[in-house]
């Protein structure tokens, strides 16, 4: 049975980059559209995102559950959780005093994290450049950090405790982005071990990491039912030169959580079959770059020079893990032999 927008094997890679960079970077402007107007919105739309996709694998991946997993349940248990949890601390950690631009950064540091875990987990030992590239984008998360940190303290106006108060606030957010970051790389090396040996199974594992999660959402139904009320009540400004108002707030949550959601997943799952992982690798990475940019022009994030400096240093680093300089060079050798060759 074919799933939603049907992918042939022979499809052109342009069309899954464009639904990558359409998909991903429109929902990060939906969902910041949604956080601004509703603080602590991120359960109701994690919600919605699990239960879409759920839906959308019980009956183009299971064939409405007649399909046996070729992973057994219990590992999916185990990822599962893993996923649960980071997907719910990413959200509740904007609760924080965290900036959209700051949260984007931080969690550009994955290839960092799973390195780190690689080398006490699975015993890596990895080329200087990979080293390299540890160092850079930790120094650059560093500076947005320190720099977002100051900010916090610029902008409270009030008693000297509620400066503290406030900075304390922000901290805890760090600290929920730090765990969160670690979680997705441990569960990054433990998928890949079960595709080992068990063989790649994306679409199957993208099914099971939404759909077992979803009982786990009635701990959150208060605030989910509160939210769901709130949305069919209010209003949402969208900022402007002249601002306008959209009345209908659960079409812009259905928009922005279900379609554009699915056709970012999607267009990364199109990628990991049919292109190298350097390939996706570099797509994902310009992704959250274009996704920075987006947020900080459209809705006046502040950003510092420093703030710049520390995102170019992010993301230079994580070309440096990719070694996308060394595949350029190849490349372009490639070409002047082939054309010595030709000459001859």
């Amino acid at each position: 049975m074919a799933s939603l927008f049907p992918i042939t094997t022979n499809m052109n890679t342009i069309f899954a980059v464009l639904l990558v960079f359409v998909g991903c970077c429109s929902n990060v402007v939906f969902l910041e559209l949604l956080v601004r107007s509703f603080p602590g919105c991120g359960n109701i739309v994690t919600f919605a995102q699990f239960a879409f996709i759920a839906l959308e694998g019980f009956v183009f991946e299971t064939n409405f559950g007649r399909k046996k997993p070729a992973i057994p349940i219990s590992n999916y248990v185990i990822m599962v959780t893993m996923f649960f949890t980071v997907s719910v601390i990413n959200n509740y950690a904007l609760n924080f005093n965290i900036a959209m631009p700051l949260h984007m950064i931080f969690r550009s540091g994955s290839l960092i994290a799973n390195m780190i875990l690689g080398i006490v987990i699975l015993k890596k030992r990895y080329s200087m450049s990979k080293y390299l590239s540890i160092v850079m984008v930790s120094l650059g998360i560093f500076i947005c950090t320190i720099m977002s940190a100051r900010q916090v303290k610029t902008v409270s106006e009030g008693s000297e405790e509620q400066d503290v108060h406030a900075f304390l606030h922000w901290l805890l957010g760090i600290a929920m982005l730090t765990f969160a970051l670690l979680m997705s790389a441990r569960m990054g090396i433990f998928q890949e071990t079960l595709y080992k040996k068990y063989g790649k199974h994306s679409k199957e594992a993208l099914f099971y990491n939404h759909c077992l999660p979803l009982p786990g959402f009635l701990l959150l139904s208060s605030d989910i039912y509160n939210h769901g009320v709130l949305f069919s009540q209010s209003s949402i400004i969208i900022p402007q030169k002249n601002q306008a108002f959209v009345t209908v707030v659960l079409l812009l949550l259905s928009f922005t959580c279900l379609f554009l959601r699915y056709l970012c997943i999607r267009g990364v799952f199109i990628l990991t079959t049919e292109c190298a992982s350097l390939t996706v690798t570099l797509v994902v990475t310009l992704r959250k770059f274009m996704s920075l940019i987006i947020s900080i022009l459209y809705f006046n994030n502040p950003f510092t020079a420093w703030h710049w400096l520390g995102t170019a240093v992010v993301f230079l680093g994580t070309l440096i893990y990719t070694e996308v300089w060394t595949s350029v060079r190849g490349a372009l050798r490639g070409t002047a032999e082939l054309k010595d060759k030709k000459s001859e």
